[in-house]
Order: structure tokens, then sequence, then C-alpha cells
């Protein structure tokens, strides 16, 4: 019996092309956080309109605001990942306002940073809820979307400790640092749903990827922390200001067009040790 295979399309593209996300929409959850930031700041730049969400619609309209006076397109809107009615409404905008969603970010995260013996049953209940049942939501939403579109990316942000365990001597006493049980659960589900999703897009032409960070500094972390974080690393350092962008807009562009199902880390090689 002969096999059929599919042949590749399109014409041929520079890598500039191929990295551009020019006439792009994308939607990034908690587009105003540590990462969300970075990451929306990046697709800005890369020529994306950028839909900047989160509850807090406040915040979400000053970082608009500063991207568009660097010269991008972003726009802010309220989303919580623990309420349908907010992630349908905000699917109801979408359709109208752009007429497509091209890229979707699923950034947004509940944590808690308190040690197993505080975790309560209730907290891991609310940190689910966003993390868990709020990922879910939005890539059955917003992956609706693309798929009728038969094109489209989405990117579920993770994290290493999705990938290993927290080494707790990093944190040097630093309880309002730690890492709670549910953090890890939840990132390394996504990981699991990042391949089934990839498996069950793939035939609308969505692909469905992760990508997995390390630390990434901030001037309000404790010096020893930082330094510890550091040491185990590889690469000597934590992930700065600009260390994200590259991945994220690979990620998002055509330039992983035969990419999915894929988690990237992005680590300095903290999980090669």
């Amino acid at each position: 019996m002969s096999v059929q295979t599919i042949q590749p399309t399109g014409i041929s593209a520079s890598v500039r092309q191929l990295f551009s996300l020019d006439q792009r929409v994308a939607l990034v959850t908690g587009g105003t956080g540590r990462y969300g930031s970075q990451i929306s700041s990046a697709l800005a730049e890369a020529g994306a309109t950028v839909i900047v969400a989160s509850r807090c619609v406040e915040r979400c309209e000053a970082f608009a605001k500063t991207l568009q006076e660097a010269g991008g397109r972003a726009e802010a809107h309220v989303l919580d990942l623990t309420s349908d009615e907010s992630v349908d409404q905000l699917a109801r905008v979408i359709e109208p306002r752009w007429g497509k969603l091209d890229i979707l970010f699923n950034n947004a995260v509940a944590v808690r940073a308190e040690p197993m013996e505080e975790h309560s049953l209730e907290e891991w209940r609310r940190a689910m809820e966003c993390n868990s049942m709020g990922l879910y939501r939005a890539c059955r939403v917003f992956g609706d979307l693309m798929a009728s579109r038969r094109s489209g990316s989405i990117i579920n942000v993770s994290s290493i400790y999705g990938v290993v365990s927290p080494e707790f001597e990093i944190y040097g006493g630093h309880t309002e640092m730690t890492n709670p049980p549910s953090y890890g659960f939840a990132k390394a589900g996504m990981l699991q749903l990042t391949r089934y999703l990839a498996v069950y897009f793939g035939k609308y032409g969505v692909r469905v990827n992760s990508l997995s960070p390390g630390g990434l500094c901030s001037p309000d972390m404790p010096t020893g922390f930082v330094a510890n974080y550091s040491r185990r690393t590889p690469l000597g350092r934590m992930a700065g200001p600009n260390d994200l962008k590259g991945a994220a807009v690979f990620l998002a562009s055509d330039a992983s067009a035969y990419v999915t199902g894929h988690n990237l880390l992005v680590d300095g090689g903290y999980t090669a040790l």
C-alpha cells in the first residue's frame, strides 16, 4: 500500500520575513507581569497588535500606553481566567474588533509564595482555578477562534519547575520567595496539555508549544537569592530583561512554522544539571 505524503506549501521567505509579526493579533494573558511584560513588548516590537489582558485593567491600560509610546500597537482588556463569562466576553470582543486571533500566550498565573506546611487545600483550589481550569478555558475558547481560520500559535508559559523540583537551599531562608507545591504541579500539567493540544489542533493548522523560563532577575530580589541561583546555573546568571524576547517571537512567528508540541527551555542551562 502506497503512503501519500503532504508536501510543504507556501513561497520561500527570508529570515526577516519569517520572524515578522506584522498584521498578527496576539493575546497575552497576565500581560503586565514579570514575564508577561517582556513577552508583550517582544511581540509589539516584532510588529504584532498586542492585547494586554489581566484582571487589573488599569495596569493593562498603563502598560499598553507604554507600548504605544514606543511605537507599538497595543490595547488593554480585562480578563479573569477564573470566570467563564470573562473569557467568553473577550472572545466576543476579538472577533468584531480584529476579525481574528493569531497568537495566544497563556502567561497568567496565580501563585502565593509559601512553604508546603502553610499551603492549605483552599489555596491549592484557588491556584488550580486559574492555573489549571483557567488555562483550559483559554485554550478551548481562543483555540477555537484559531481553528476556525485554520491558523494560529498557542504558547503556554510553563517554568523550569514544570521539569525539575525546586532546590529549597537556593532561597536561603527567604520564605517570601519559596515555591509552593501547586505551582510545579500546574506547570508540569501544562506541558502535558501542550502536547495533547498540539496533536488535537494540528489538523486545524494551529500549533501549540510551551515556553519554560528560568528565574527572571528583578531589583527587589534579595542579593543572596540571586547569588545562589546564579551559582546553580551554567551560564552563571539569572534571566535578564531581553532573554525571553527571542524565544517568544520565535514560537509566535512563522520561524517556528514546523514546530509544535515542543517545550522550549530558556533557563541558562539550569535544567541541564
